[in-house]
C-alpha cells in the first residue's frame, strides 16, 4: 500500500467524478457555510467555535455519508439516483452525527493535552465513518473497528492524511493573504471551497480503508 499510489488513484478518482461529487455535496457545503457565517456575523467576535460545530453537525453527515455511498456505488459499477443516496444518508444521520460528536470531542481532548495524542486519536478513527455507513456497525463498533484497521498502518495513513490537508491549508492561507478582510460574498466562496476542497479527504481514505479491508480478507 504505497501512501503515493493512493493519493494518485484518488485523485484521478475525483478528477473523473467531480461533476457529480459537485452536484452531490456542493449545495450542502455552501448552505453549511452560509449558516456559519451568519451565526457568526449576528452573534460577533465573542461566538463560542461550538455553535460553528453544531452547524457542522447538522450538514456534515449528510454529504459525507451521500458521498461514502457514491464511492462505493462507483467502484463497484453500479449507479444510483442521488436522491436515493440522500435517502439513505438521511437514515444514517442520527448514528453519523453522534459518531462525528464523540471522534471531535476525543480528538479536541486529545490535542487539549498535548499535540500527539489528538492526532493518534484522529488516525485511530479514520475508517470509523465507513464502517458505520457501509458495514452497518454501530457507533462503538466503528470506533473500535477501525481501530483495529488502522493498526501498524499509522504512518502510511498519516502521510495520506498530510498530504490532502496540506496543499489545502496552503490554499486557504494564500487566499487569507490575499484576502486578509474579505466581503461576506468573497468569505462564503473561501468558506465553501475550503470545505469542498476537504471532501477529497474522504475519497483518500475510502481507498486506504478498501486497500486494508482487502488485505485484512486475504
Amino acid at each position: 500500500m504505497n501512501p503515493l499510489s493512493v493519493l494518485r488513484d484518488s485523485l484521478y478518482f475525483f478528477r473523473r467524478h467531480l461533476p457529480n461529487i459537485l452536484q452531490l455535496c456542493l449545495p450542502l457545503v455552501v448552505l453549511e457555510a452560509l449558516l456559519t457565517q451568519l451565526l457568526y456575523r449576528q452573534m460577533g467576535d465573542q461566538a463560542s467555535p461550538a455553535y460553528g460545530m453544531l452547524i457542522s453537525l447538522l450538514f456534515y453527515p449528510l454529504y459525507s455519508a451521500a458521498l461514502i455511498l457514491y464511492l462505493d456505488t462507483r467502484s463497484n459499477g453500479r449507479d444510483i439516483a442521488k436522491r436515493d443516496l440522500f435517502a439513505r444518508a438521511l437514515q444514517l444521520w442520527p448514528q453519523l452525527a453522534l459518531l462525528i460528536l464523540i471522534s471531535s470531542l476525543l480528538i479536541m481532548a486529545g490535542l487539549a493535552l498535548f499535540i500527539f495524542p489528538g492526532v493518534w486519536i484522529m488516525i485511530n478513527l479514520v475508517f470509523a465513518e465507513y464502517l458505520l455507513v457501509l458495514r452497518g456497525r454501530p457507533v462503538v463498533q466503528s470506533m473500535r473497528d477501525s481501530a483495529s484497521m488502522t493498526t501498524g498502518h499509522f504512518m502510511r495513513i498519516m502521510i495520506c492524511v498530510v498530504g490532502v490537508l496540506a496543499p489545502i491549508w496552503l490554499i486557504d492561507g494564500l487566499l487569507l493573504m490575499a484576502f486578509p478582510e474579505p466581503a461576506p460574498g468573497v468569505e462564503l466562496a473561501m468558506d465553501s471551497l475550503s470545505g469542498f476542497l476537504q471532501l477529497f479527504s474522504t475519497v483518500v481514505l475510502y481507498r486506504l480503508f478498501m486497500l486494508l479491508e482487502s488485505e485484512a480478507g486475504a
